[in-house]
């Protein structure tokens, strides 16, 4: 009888040990999701930002500074994306 409650309560520690394991992956999913997007929003608000003020005082520059501004912001959504897609795999595994 004893053997059988030390075998049960071994079983539930390891239930808890996969339990534990899960719920630490969602809150890691969760933080790391949280960051890309207050990171992606705060990069892509200050290029929109630099972009307009640099626009605003060469205004002949424009073409050049919209297409550089574009590409930064979009290589900033790559990486945005990259964060999202790793979190939510790590989530998974």
């Amino acid at each position: 009888m004893l053997l059988n409650m030390l075998l049960l309560l071994q079983q539930s520690g390891e239930v808890a040990i996969e339990v534990a394991k899960n719920t630490n992956a969602l809150l890691g999913a969760g933080i790391g999701i949280g960051l890309a997007i207050i990171g992606a929003g705060l990069g892509l608000g200050r290029i929109g930002g630099s972009a307009v003020e640099a626009i605003a005082r060469q205004p002949e520059a424009e073409e050049a500074i919209r297409g550089a501004a574009l590409l930064i912001a979009v290589l900033l959504e790559g990486a945005t994306i990259i964060a999202l897609v790793f979190a939510l795999l790590f989530k998974l595994v």
